[in-house]
């Protein structure tokens, strides 16, 4: 009988703080898929369960702050996590627990994932939250990600021109992220291209640009990117190197759409880890 080769039993950490979307298109489910598809074992930290499916969310249920922190404490105890990703926290006191056990726990290679305004420009966070995003999380973060909708009301600006996405960028910095990202707008079905600029703790900075890929098929875009970075990150990866695998694993996932749910279906990281093998 032929033995297959195994890989190493040591294997690479990272965590997804973040909530929970039934129908697996986004959130932890979508952060889980891309750090398997990165070769990361990774593990979910529950914030909040979304009833939903393509169509629409229908319902949700935040986690209990006990019981969050519970997670946090029996995680510690006994993983060694390289890098954690964060996503839905959905109000202050959830801000505020989970600041507080970044730092308690020291936990390295934090990449903030705004969810507070949708790609199609939503608010999600109260402002109060809002606040405490600012004030306890961006300070903590080794690289930010916002959307377009949320670099515009982190700023406070229109980032009209990449004059001003670079100033954008840079106020993200002054507010205490080491790195930013601002992923480009791609809200108009006419563009040709989607840019991204990535500004680096040591002043240098870069625009990523992919094709604009028209599809509906775009449901966890954002927490996969950020979910990468935070896989390459933990495998030691430094952080343009992780954010320019994650922008073309992200783009794969994209532009090869596979027919689930009714409506805005899931982006598929089965393509993207085949096509990013070559």
């Amino acid at each position: 009988m032929r033995r297959i080769a195994h890989m190493s039993n040591e294997h690479i950490e990272a965590l997804t703080i973040a909530g929970h979307d039934s129908d697996g298109s986004a959130g932890m489910p979508a952060d889980l898929h891309a750090f398997y598809a990165r070769g990361v074992y990774g593990m979910g930290l529950l914030t909040a369960a979304v009833a939903g499916n393509s169509q629409g969310i229908f319902a949700q249920q935040l986690m209990p702050l006990d019981f969050i922190q519970k997670q946090f404490d029996v995680l510690n105890d006994d993983f060694k996590i390289k890098a954690v990703k964060t996503g839905m926290l959905a109000n202050k006191d959830i801000i505020n627990v989970v600041a507080k056990n970044l730092e308690h726990y020291q936990m390295q290679n934090i990449v903030l994932d705004p969810v507070i305004i949708t790609k199609h420009g939503a608010t999600l966070l109260a402002d109060d939250a809002y606040q405490a995003f600012l004030k306890k999380l961006v300070p903590l973060a080794t690289i930010i990600t916002p959307n377009f909708f949320e670099a515009q009301k982190l700023t406070g600006l229109e980032l009209k021109n990449e004059s001003e996405i670079k100033q954008g960028a840079k106020m993200l910095q002054k507010m205490g992220a080491k790195n930013v990202l601002i992923k480009g707008s791609h809200h108009n079905d006419k563009q040709t291209e989607v840019k991204d600029y990535l500004l680096l703790e040591d002043g240098s900075d870069e625009w990523l640009i992919k094709p604009y890929f028209k599809t509906d098929r775009v449901n966890g875009t954002g927490d996969t990117l950020s979910a990468v970075i935070a896989a390459e990150l933990a495998k030691g990866n430094d952080v343009k190197t992780a954010v320019k695998i994650a922008k073309d694993f992200t783009y794969e996932a994209l532009s090869h759409p596979i027919n689930v749910g009714a409506k805005y279906g899931p982006i598929n990281h089965l393509a993207a880890q085949e096509e990013m093998k070559q």
